[in-house]
């Protein structure tokens, strides 16, 4: 996806990565629709010119007002072809101390909200041949932990449904890369998080230890933000993109552990796993690879597998 410069829509674009991805955009020329729930804050924003810069309110926990906004921005900027999802904040407490209304606004805010965005945007990368979709997810989206349980729920949510779409919308000439960043100093546990309401029940457990260093700000943040947008925008605007792009060597070696852990866990339920099958006992086992209802292996599963466009 070389060559002229681009339009991007940036959801959460009022601090954190999102703001820096915008700053990262603009420094390169391109044009970008920036969107945050208070326009305000994009007011400082330094464009080269009077044309590269588009700004609308957005709250992504609205689905009509997502689909107006994308409108607009396509109708304003003339297409969109690239977008970056990177609204989101995390609600950081043992689960069983979030309240409804807190479970509910993360679901809306950082599950939905992308799902929502996505279809909102789909009808016009497809009608334009193509376009990227970049997911923000976190290092979270691969690997539970103690005090971020519903908002791991909402990262695990958006890796498969975004897993799922990049292989629906291959053929029309769209890229999806969902990017896992660890993490940083304005991001996780920075102005972007909530916290449940403290129970005595969970006092001294791995859930509170970790509410108590995000609350105090003692948990060491890797991740340099600036660093982290260039790779976003590099890998976005590659000839092919990569259907995950973990950002941090933290980000890296969380991943790598709950991967090699579940990958230990399946083998050990290899004999379990096979004796449920029709024909099981009768000496028989599996030759050949899954094959989903289109008839295809699932290549686009392996590490290192790459989409055009």
């Amino acid at each position: 996806m070389t060559g002229p410069a681009r339009t991007w829509l940036v959801t959460g674009s009022s601090a954190g990565l999102g703001r820096a991805l915008v700053t990262e955009l603009l420094a390169r020329g391109e044009t970008v629709a920036a969107t945050a729930r208070d326009p305000r804050t994009l007011a400082d924003l330094r464009p080269p010119s009077a044309q590269a810069l588009w700004t609308a309110r957005l709250d992504v926990t609205d689905p009509e007002q997502i689909r107006q906004v994308v409108d607009d921005a396509a109708r304003a900027l003339g297409r969109i072809d690239v977008v970056i999802s990177n609204a989101g904040y995390a609600l950081v407490g043992a689960a069983e101390e979030a309240s409804g209304e807190q479970v509910d606004r993360q679901l809306r805010t950082n599950l939905t909200g992308p799902i929502h965005l996505a279809q909102a945007v789909l009808p016009h990368l497809r009608a334009q041949g193509g376009g990227r979709i970049i997911q923000i997810s976190s290092m979270a989206g691969q690997r539970g932990s103690p005090g971020t349980a519903v908002y791991c729920a909402t990262k695990w949510g958006v890796e498969g449904f975004f897993e799922s779409l990049a292989a629906e919308v291959k053929s029309f000439g769209i890229g999806v890369t969902i990017v896992e960043p660890g993490t940083v100093s304005t991001g996780f546990f920075g102005r972007s998080k909530e916290l449940t309401a403290e129970s005595p029940a969970y006092a001294g457990t791995p859930a509170a230890i970790l509410r108590r260093r995000a609350q105090d700000g003692r948990l060491p943040c890797r991740g340099d933000l600036a660093r982290m947008a260039a790779a976003v925008v590099d890998v976005a605007t590659g000839p092919t993109v990569p259907l995950r792009l973990a950002l941090g060597s933290d980000a890296y070696a969380a991943i790598r552990r709950g991967l090699t852990a579940r990958l230990a866990d399946l083998e050990e339920q290899r004999e379990i796993a096979f004796s449920t099958d029709l024909n099981a006992g009768d000496g028989s086992t599996p030759s050949t690879p899954h094959r989903g209802p289109e008839g295809n292996d699932d290549a686009h599963h392996r590490p290192g597998a790459r989409q055009s466009r």
